[in-house]
């Protein structure tokens, strides 16, 4: 049964929104211009309005100001956000953990030893591996679990992207709008059918290739003991 999703208090909400604040400051040179901007030039036009037509505007006045405050908060947050980012193993999973949308993410799926990685997302548009290290080796990380989902995804398509600002690869602050901009391929029927299997797939236990080692191997005599028992 789902837990009941905590509520939110005021002074709780006032705090986040004063780390956002504090963030979006540190990160973007041309939040603090924008937000005096955004609540100064409404406020000048009440103070106006005030004078022309009485106080009845002044409560119209504060309203609009800090709405457009909140406005600028939201769209230099996200860009200050992608911008901190960029670069960081594991950015591109954590992004779309955080959009809105049945969007079911398993992190590093496949990596290696280089901080290398390939992300599994499953959702409306289908399958979708997000790769994030070095071209040459995320490349052959992906082609090896295309070769993998290919057994078990049937006719959903599967899309693949190497996160990066080189050629033919895809900037980070673009992939939000990469995903949503993808065609809607499946209902939600076949997002659990296919969550299911993919969940079944990589939770079934590989052996590691090699001659096992010598700790490990059962001592001489320990299968006529437990056949003799």
């Amino acid at each position: 049964m789902a837990k009941p999703q905590e509520k939110v208090s005021f002074g709780q909400r006032l705090k986040q929104i004063g780390l956002v604040f504090r963030f979006t400051a540190k990160q973007d040179k041309w939040f603090a211009p924008l937000a005096t901007g955004a609540v100064l030039i409404p406020l000048a036009l009440t103070v106006v309005a005030v004078v022309l037509w009485g106080w009845l505007w002044l409560p119209l006045g504060i309203l609009f100001a800090l709405l457009f405050l909140l406005i600028v908060l939201n769209l230099r947050s996200n860009r200050a956000m992608m911008n901190a980012a960029e670069g960081q193993p594991g950015a591109a999973a954590q992004i779309i953990e955080s959009m809105r949308g049945d969007w079911r993410v398993s992190p590093a799926v496949s990596s290696t030893t280089q901080m290398d990685m390939v992300h599994l997302v499953i959702g409306r548009p289908g399958v979708i591996l997000l790769a994030e290290g070095n071209p040459q080796r995320v490349r052959g990380l992906l082609g090896q679990e295309k070769r993998r989902l290919a057994k078990v995804i049937g006719n959903a398509p599967l899309y693949d992207y190497v996160i990066g600002q080189e050629e033919g690869e895809l900037p980070i602050r673009k992939l939000r709008m990469t995903l949503m901009r993808l065609p809607r391929n499946l209902n939600g029927k076949d997002v659990n059918s296919l969550d299911k299997r993919l969940k079944a797939l990589t939770a079934r236990p590989q052996m590691p290739k090699g001659a096992i080692p010598k700790n490990l191997r059962p001592p001489r005599g320990a299968f006529r003991q437990s056949r003799g028992r």
